[in-house]
């Protein structure tokens, strides 16, 4: 997992080159498409999340999670014309995914696969249009690089939209990769501070809300941590009751965008209750919020989230060594799995 940590600049290289001139692509296979439907499974569902959250607030269009199992187990049909389809999954081999972007060409969808399964993949064959990334092999069971890589490509996807952002903000994601990695922050001091934790909350807003999701489900996977990913609206509707001491709060945002105020907020509600508050991101304010803080990236708020994941995988990796347990392979995992 370390090792494939470390890949991600040139991951998230490789894929740029290759996507980035496919934008036309995009626009021709969107055609007169006036809304999105995102159909992924656990770390991908978590990077259609920040797909939505883009398209929505820079592409101005509607954009919703697909319910699979309305396509696999209860076999309904729906009137999916004006709808672009967009399947996302790591191996490109997970049935439901595969079979659930086929359910929506045939109700009259447009089509897209996110995959780093390449062309020849079933779920890049399902498709109208395969945005392949490439990532290379990844070993470990959490995935590192290629769900930084598919956040890549769902940027792409935005650009493609006509997303009001600029593209060469997304060509800055590697260099800040590469410097996250360098210098993640007081990684020792959050390690420490959740080595004897049985659970944490892991809150973020907007954009940042995929990155709490998915740093929670990591958490879960590799640390066997009860970990809550809860946007901090949600949180603060009742579920914050459960933060004290022995529930610390990870708080996730961009160094710039309209949600940081608010997180900022929480992390000083949070440590005045007692409960330790661990800031990702979010600059000096929010470090100056924390318990203890995780440096982000230097980038817009729209491309932040390839960047702010990376100091919550590296926690990951260095709790679960802290705890004896191989983050490598987690109890009960495996790379690929198939749901029905």
């Amino acid at each position: 997992m370390r090792g494939e940590i470390a890949e991600q600049p040139a991951a998230l290289r490789a894929t740029l080159d290759a996507l980035l001139p496919r934008t036309a692509e995009v626009a021709a296979v969107a055609g007169d498409t006036r809304q999105l439907l995102f159909i992924a499974r656990g770390t991908s569902d978590n990077a259609a999340v920040y797909g939505r959250y883009l398209i929505e607030a820079r592409a101005g269009r509607m954009a919703s999670m697909a319910a699979p199992s309305i396509a696999t187990t209860y076999r309904r049909r729906l009137d999916l014309r004006g709808v672009l389809a967009v399947g996302l999954s790591q191996s490109g081999r997970t049935e439901e995914i595969v079979e659930t972007l086929q359910w929506a060409r045939d109700c009259g969808a447009r089509t897209v696969a996110v995959t780093n399964g390449g062309e020849g993949s079933p779920l890049a064959q399902a498709a109208d249009l395969a945005l392949c990334t490439l990532a290379g092999e990844e070993k470990a069971v959490p995935a590192t690089k290629t769900y930084t890589t598919q956040l890549a490509a769902l940027a792409v996807l935005a650009l493609g939209l006509g997303a009001d952002v600029d593209a060469d903000d997304l060509r800055r994601v590697p260099d800040a990769v590469e410097r996250l990695i360098a210098d993640p922050g007081d990684l020792d001091a959050v390690v420490e501070g959740l080595a004897d934790k049985p659970g944490v909350v892991v809150s973020g807003r907007g954009m940042a809300f995929s990155t709490a999701l998915e740093l929670a489900l990591k958490l879960k996977e590799a640390c066997y941590l009860h970990a809550m990913g809860l946007s901090y609206a949600d949180l603060l509707h009742g579920p914050i009751a459960v933060v004290d001491a022995d529930t610390p709060a990870i708080l996730v945002a961009a160094g710039e965008g309209p949600t940081l105020a608010g997180t900022v907020a929480l992390a000083r509600r949070v440590t005045e209750a007692g409960a330790s508050a661990f800031g990702v991101g979010g600059g000096a304010e929010l470090a100056g919020a924390s318990t203890a803080a995780l440096n982000g990236p230097d980038l817009p708020e729209w491309v932040a989230p390839m960047g702010l994941i990376v100091p919550g995988q590296l926690l990951t990796e260095a709790l679960a060594r802290r705890l004896g347990i191989d983050p490598d392979a987690p109890r009960g995992l495996n790379k690929v799995t198939q749901t029905d």
